[in-house]
């Protein structure tokens, strides 16, 4: 991809985690991170709103997580309805685990 001038490389975290491809009619949306002086395009199905949540509701990765999940994530908050958990940007950027 091209940002102002600069090439980024764009990441299917979908692909990294283990999902199915996202259907050609479903449009992705790109979340940008520098890592390392480097850019970085994330695509990712949605973004939901930002939320503040507080250090003392963080957990651990939960032993039932998907292990290829567990393997991109550094813990869990639980919500309400569902489970939040939390990337590794890092690991997701990191191709010599997979190696």
């Amino acid at each position: 991809l091209n940002l102002r001038g600069r090439i980024v490389t764009a990441i299917d975290v979908r692909l990294r985690l283990g999902l199915k491809k996202r259907a050609e009619d479903k449009k992705g949306m790109s979340v940008v991170v520098d890592m390392g002086g480097e850019l970085y395009s994330l695509m990712v199905d949605q973004v939901g709103e930002v939320l503040s949540l507080p250090a003392a509701k963080f957990e651990r990765n939960p032993p039932t997580l998907d292990p290829h999940w567990r393997e991109f994530s550094i813990g869990i908050y639980r919500l309400e309805d569902k489970l939040l958990v939390v990337l590794d940007v890092g690991k997701l950027l990191d191709f010599t685990r997979n190696e």
